[in-house]
């Protein structure tokens, strides 16, 4: 090569950068080929559901708009639930009859779909969530039918649904203030509960984050227990009241015991703290045997026991029943709550490995007290029927009944 020709580069191509071209979103197109489908196999959903698996369209981006066909039988405008520009069909949710039998087929058919295209439920929840924040565009009927297949897709364990997609867009203000929801949700709790059990319910309601706001669903007028219990028992769910009730009951029973511990561990006066107790119970009606037993939980457990001295432990025991025999006398009015404090000491005693020495010095203690009676004494140690390390106790009481037995014969 002479040096005056110039160098060239052999051998080297430049490329180009391809453009990734997007394909133009034709919602329109894809809705009216699902309902084309429909419409050629007459809505029979077995039909139907092998058409869509050998077809082609596009499910991974119009997953939304498939769901809006299967529920509304076309597409809808966007962020309403009113029908679209497009064909629709005669065979949607919305327009089948408002029966679990009818409704039932649909939920097997979105079934097998999902699990052909798990990706798709995504798409149901962002449909489900549209139509349930939109309860109000529809009739009464069809907001029916949607609380019918909500309650099936929970009882046929519709691959994956999550709870909180169905409960949470419920709870918006103007949804509760009208009363749409407490009605949807009354269809769904008695519809759901004909195949499934109230633990079932109760383990969807946790897993929706609602179980502890079962109120929420009534209108700001309404929310009270005694309606709770008037509407769903009017509609025939009676477990559901007594589920409430019992959680009621707990919640009243928690903050009471909560009350006396900082009291009790405050060595508040006496009389302060049965001005408590009668508080508690008379707002949350509590039955006598149960306040009778929160009593010895409170006062036991506020008893800073030592490791393994007995003496210790057992010393600390009786100060806090001669400390606190006055609010048990207030509360252990008769020989049937009298027995079921004995009860209650002897399955501590039985439960915890520290104390199973300490029941005979206790009962001791609360006859020294006036708390527990002769009678009711002499009564559980021969007809006492709760069974738990009785034997034992029966033993270890024993030289103090004989020494009622006795001062009994003298008097």
């Amino acid at each position: 090569m002479s040096s005056k020709e110039r160098p060239t580069l052999g051998g080297t191509r430049i490329k180009t950068r391809k453009r990734n071209i997007a394909a133009p979103l034709d919602p329109a197109a894809f809705s009216d080929a699902v309902v084309q489908i429909y419409l050629d196999n007459a809505g029979d959903l077995e039909l139907i559901a092998k058409s869509i698996e050998s077809s082609d369209l596009n499910f991974s981006r119009y997953g939304d708009t498939f769901f809006e066909v299967v529920f509304t039988g076309g597409r809808t405008q966007p962020g309403t639930t009113k029908p679209d520009e497009g064909d629709r069909h005669p065979y949607s949710i919305i327009e089948c009859e408002p029966r679990r039998e009818v409704i039932l087929p649909s939920v097997i058919y979105i079934q097998k779909i999902l699990r052909r295209r798990p990706f798709l439920i995504k798409n149901l929840e962002n449909v489900m969530r549209k139509f349930l924040q939109s309860l109000e565009l529809f009739e009464e009927n069809e907001r029916k039918k949607l609380a019918i297949f909500t309650a099936l897709a929970f009882s046929q364990k519709l691959s994956g649904l999550p709870p909180e997609t169905v409960f949470q867009p419920l709870l918006k203000d103007n949804l509760v203030a009208k009363g749409l929801v407490l009605s949807f949700m009354t269809d769904f709790f008695k519809e759901y509960l004909i195949d499934n059990s109230l633990d079932d319910l109760i383990s969807i309601l946790k897993r929706g984050k609602i179980e502890d706001n079962l109120l929420d669903f009534f209108p700001p007028t309404k929310r009270s227990n005694e309606v709770f219990s008037e509407h769903f028992t009017k509609e025939g769910l009676v477990a559901l009241v007594e589920y409430n009730e019992k959680k009621i009951f707990e919640v009243k029973l928690k903050e009471m015991k909560s009350a006396l511990t900082t009291q009790i561990t405050e060595e508040a006066d006496t009389s302060e703290v049965i001005e408590t107790v009668k508080l508690r119970v008379r707002d949350a009606k509590l039955p006598d045997s149960e306040v009778v037993r929160v009593l010895w939980d409170v006062l036991m457990d506020a008893v800073q026991w030592s490791g393994k001295n007995q003496q210790q432990n057992a010393n600390a025991a009786l100060r806090q029943v001669k400390t606190w025999a006055e609010l048990l006398n207030t509360f252990c009015t008769s020989g049937k709550l009298e027995l079921e404090l004995m009860y209650k000491v002897q399955m501590q005693c039985y439960e915890d490995a520290k104390l199973m020495k300490l029941f005979p010095e206790i009962i001791r203690s609360l006859y020294d007290q006036d708390v527990l009676a002769e009678d009711t004494i002499l009564h559980w140690f021969r007809k006492g029927t709760n069974s738990k390390g009785r034997q034992t106790f029966v033993k270890a009481l024993e030289p103090f009944v004989n020494w009622l037995e006795e001062a009994e014969e003298e008097e």
